[in-house]
């Protein structure tokens, strides 16, 4: 997220960060990741070697390599630890029930039309990765972890 908490922008990420790309696939490989249907449609195809859940409440979607749920509570169903990657709804409504949040910083403000929607007053900062820019990341970046 930037500065102002946007995380998306024409259902895109606003920016280009490939260190966020490589902490990302770091955190998510062999776990299951959850997301919605806007945010399953971003991605060429499913991301290997992870379970991807899309919770969407389309009863006719399919896709090729995602399992699809229609209801939260078909979430207690998975028995793995789940990794939410998105979209803001997604975020919204399974927030109430996280109990770790990985966040990239980014310090920089972009345009977009997508916030991610949270109270830091509701979370604890356990851990801070500073890095700054460089020729391939284009901007100074946090990667925060936060716990309730």
């Amino acid at each position: 997220m930037d500065e102002n908490n946007l995380i998306g922008s024409n259902n895109d990420l606003p920016w280009k960060l490939p260190a966020d790309l490589k902490y990302f696939k770091q955190q998510t490989l062999n776990k299951t990741i959850l997301m919605g249907r806007k945010t399953c449609e971003s991605l060429p195809f499913a991301l290997p070697k992870r379970r991807n859940v899309v919770l969407t409440r389309n009863i006719n979607f399919t896709r090729q390599g995602f399992e699809t749920i229609h209801h939260i509570d078909s979430i207690n169903e998975i028995n793995d630890d789940i990794m939410v990657i998105g979209g803001a709804l997604i975020y919204k409504l399974l927030m109430p029930y996280a109990k770790t949040l990985l966040i990239t910083k980014i310090h920089h403000k972009f345009s977009g039309d997508t916030y991610f929607q949270w109270n830091p007053k509701d979370w604890t900062l356990v851990k801070t990765i500073d890095n700054k820019a460089d020729a391939k990341n284009l901007y100074d970046y946090s990667f925060l972890t936060y716990q309730k």
